[in-house]
Parts: C-alpha cells; sequence; structure tokens
C-alpha cells in the first residue's frame, strides 16, 4: 500500500523504514500535511501525520479527493482531527494511544529538575568561566506538594518519580485511578489541588473541557505555586494568563514542553530567522521560564513503538479494511 508520510524528519525516516520491512510503499516528505499540500498524497491509499499537521475539514476534503482512504496518525493527540468530517467522508482513522510512559513522565521530572536547580544557567556560567553560585538557590524536592492534572499512565508515572523524592501527590482526574490512590495519591478538586500544590504538572488530554484548564481563574486559586509543568498539550494552559501569573509572582517558575502555537514554530530549525510570535519571544525573556520543543516523546524506545504501531495500523486496514487502534470517538 502506497502511504504518504508528512512532516517527516530524518528520524522518522529511519524508525519506519526499520518497522516497514518493505511491506508498504513509504513516500517521505517534509511537508506538513494542511489543505495545500494534501496534493502531495495523490496516488496513495493512506497518509501518516503527526501531532501538529492539520487535518481539518478542508484538509480531509482534499485528500478524499486524492484518494485516500486511512489518516493513520504516528502520535497520541488527535485534537486537530476532525472526527465528524472523517465519518462524513467515510475516511478510517488511526493513532498510536500509547508508546511510552515513560519517555514524558521522566522528560517532565528532568524539566523539573533543571528548572529548580538552575542546571542550565550553571552550564553556560561554568563554560564561561563564572563559578558563582549567586542566582542558583534551589529548593529540596523532599516534603514538596506535588499536584497531577491527569492520572493515566504518564501521570502515574510521575507520581512514581515524585513519590521517591518523598513528595506529597495531589490529583485531579475525573476518572481516579485505584494505581494512583496505591501510590499514595489523594484525589481532590481542582481549586484544592491549585491551592495547595508547590508543584503543577498537566498529564491530560486537550479536549473541550481541558481547553485553558489553566486559566486567569485557577492561577487566582494558586497560593504556593513554586513550578507549573506543562508536557501535555499546549492549549491546556492560557499563555497570556500565565505570563500574568508570573509577572504577579502566582506562578514561581514555569516548564514547557509544549506551546498553544507550537504548529509555526516546533520541528524546525528557527535559529537563523526572526521568530514572529510575540507571546512566545516575551515567555523568554523570563529567567524562571524553561521551554523545550515538544521533545518529551524523543526516545529510542519511544520512537521504535510509535513506528510500529503505525505499520501495524497501516497492515491491518489493508489486510482488513480496520486498522488496529482506530481513534475511540467517545
Amino acid at each position: 500500500m502506497r502511504v504518504t508520510v508528512f512532516s517527516a524528519k530524518p528520524y522518522d525516516e529511519e524508525f519506519l523504514k526499520a518497522a516497514n520491512e518493505g511491506r508498504h510503499d513509504l513516500v517521505f516528505t517534509e511537508a506538513p500535511l494542511h489543505a495545500p499540500t494534501a496534493k502531495l498524497a495523490a496516488g496513495s491509499k493512506a497518509v501518516c501525520a503527526f501531532v501538529n499537521d492539520d487535518l481539518g475539514a478542508s484538509t480531509l476534503s482534499e485528500l478524499k479527493e486524492a484518494g485516500v482512504k486511512l489518516v493513520a496518525l504516528r502520535c497520541a493527540g488527535f485534537n486537530r482531527l476532525d472526527l465528524t468530517t472523517a465519518d462524513h467522508l467515510q475516511m478510517a482513522t488511526a493513532r498510536v494511544p500509547s508508546y511510552s510512559p515513560y519517555a514524558i513522565a521522566e522528560h517532565t521530572l528532568a524539566l523539573v529538575m533543571t528548572l529548580n536547580r538552575k542546571i542550565h544557567r550553571a552550564y553556560n556560567r561554568v563554560r564561561e568561566g563564572n563559578f558563582a553560585l549567586n542566582g542558583l538557590l534551589g529548593f529540596d524536592l523532599h516534603g514538596k506538594t506535588v499536584g497531577v492534572v491527569g492520572t493515566g499512565g504518564i501521570g502515574r508515572n510521575v507520581m512514581r518519580a515524585f513519590s521517591g523524592f518523598g513528595c506529597k501527590i495531589l490529583a485531579f482526574d475525573p476518572y481516579p485511578s485505584e494505581e494512583a490512590i496505591a501510590l499514595g495519591a489523594r484525589y481532590v478538586e481542582k481549586d484544592e489541588l491549585l491551592e495547595r500544590s508547590e508543584i503543577i504538572t498537566l498529564h491530560c488530554p486537550l479536549t473541550p473541557e481541558t481547553r485553558h484548564f489553566i486559566d486567569e481563574d485557577a492561577i487566582a486559586a494558586m497560593q504556593r505555586c513554586r513550578m507549573l509543568v506543562n508536557t501535555s498539550r499546549g492549549g491546556v494552559i492560557d499563555t497570556l494568563a500565565v505570563i500574568e501569573g508570573l509577572k504577579s509572582g502566582r506562578i514561581g517558575a514555569l516548564a514547557l514542553d509544549v506551546y498553544e502555537e507550537e504548529e509555526d514554530l516546533f520541528f524546525r530549525d528557527l535559529s537563523s530567522t526572526v521568530i514572529r510570535d510575540d507571546i512566545f519571544a516575551r515567555l523568554l525573556t523570563f529567567p524562571n521560564v524553561l521551554i523545550t520543543g515538544h521533545q518529551g516523546f524523543f526516545t529510542e524506545e519511544a520512537l521504535y513503538n510509535i513506528a510500529h504501531t503505525t505499520i501495524g495500523n497501516l497492515t491491518a486496514f489493508e489486510e482488513k479494511g480496520a486498522a488496529l487502534h482506530p481513534i475511540d470517538r467517545r
């Protein structure tokens, strides 16, 4: 089966080719998928898209016109895919529901530790011969209260890590996990988590209910927040409100691996261009903000699992007309 792989980077090509073992005709393009580029899929029965590709109604219509019958996402998030239109056009959809519950959890801890102990700033100082410690003061994680929003596989692994540091764990999720409770987490309402947590870390999907979960009202409820961390989806926080929270001191520090408008920034080299996003540029001016470019998933194990699950979805669709991991519309 011919498959056009959009937003393809060298590592995507490497892992997908290895998993494919010649079963499908994979055509790689660095172009992101949106309505104007959908014609690149002409002649393909399926497309393979990534997290920031635009799979709205106009793009899906163009893909349908090109003969595409399956949209296979090589990611877990599907908030940029118009499922209603896909159903109307009778296009099958699939995703990678889980690739590594450890990769993003571990990256979350890396962000917390780096930002807390100012590792990034200390690294640059030492390279310049500056061994002064002023401005590098951190705090012990031991005994701190950590609020975990979203207690799926990633959230629970974050709990395990923080528990190992001797932290107290508060949790918020409409679907409580017995495993999380066994790990020592105490489920509370949103306001209590915001009020009592010293570190707040977000691990929920982006849905209409979670969009701007951290907004002006949420920040006003924070009383002890030393650090806010988001490694889930950019839209879970209202960036402008968070900037005001940083300025007022209600948020002591901010660590991000995702950003609301990241599709125009992340996964590309813009080092020789001017960043036109004024809000993102504003974030970069804060000394207590640490941002990585959506790399939480980026481990060997995760890429291996993403590639093999994606190829499994393609093969199942070709052989049976249904992918192994169709997108759950509930």
